[in-house]
């Protein structure tokens, strides 16, 4: 069996992240999400909105596999005890694929035990917009043993910085901005000054 894992500290998840699962739900068996707390970032909306969030998004995917699920126990700072968590899910024989974004390519050597864990896994770079996977990189990776893969895909061209910067929520789908709005998160919106009365 071979499984994509596709941990994200998208905050909030985007139709691009939605259209990733949705390509790599059609090359793998089954593809196994959930919300990550980045170290090399900051993030401010709690782990367990960010996970309802990705959970909207996987119902609002029509695929005909059926084989995209929240597995927010995978969730760990260390992307290698992910790895150890998935091996006890489904045996130590599937076939493992770290799914990432072409924006983390440069920070990859600095991850925990990242020799460990391209010896255990294979992975696939999504490019995006603005981002250069650049030969150097790519070299350092297979250097330290890994197996690397770039997608036939790019992603959109949309940002949650965008959404959490400048509330521009094109980039989100109708069921997230609800979720967003009943849950009152992102107060991106500067707030009126209330006029003080004067006597």
């Amino acid at each position: 069996m071979r499984i994509a894992l596709f941990g994200t500290s998208a905050d909030p998840p985007t139709a691009g992240h939605q259209g990733i699962m949705s390509w790599l739900s059609q090359y793998y068996d089954r593809v196994a999400v959930w919300a990550a707390n980045n170290p090399f970032k900051v993030q401010t909306t709690p782990l367990e909105h960010r996970a309802a969030m990705l959970q909207l998004l996987i119902a609002d995917i029509q695929t005909p596999k059926h084989n995209i699920a929240l597995e927010q126990e995978l969730s760990s700072f260390r992307t290698i005890e992910t790895v150890e968590q998935a091996k006890q899910l489904w045996g130590e024989n599937t076939e493992f694929t770290v799914v990432i974004g072409a924006d983390l390519l440069t920070q990859l050597p600095q991850w925990y035990r990242i020799e460990d864990l391209l010896q255990q896994v294979q992975l696939l770079v999504i490019p995006r917009p603005g981002y250069v996977i650049n030969d150097s990189s790519l070299l350092k990776i297979q250097q330290l043993g890994g197996k690397i893969a770039i997608a036939n895909l790019t992603g959109l061209n949309v940002s949650s910085t965008g959404y959490r910067e400048h509330g521009d929520d094109q980039a989100l789908i109708p069921p997230v901005v609800d979720y967003i709005h009943q849950k009152n998160l992102y107060q991106w919106q500067e707030q009126t000054p209330k006029k003080l009365s004067t006597p």
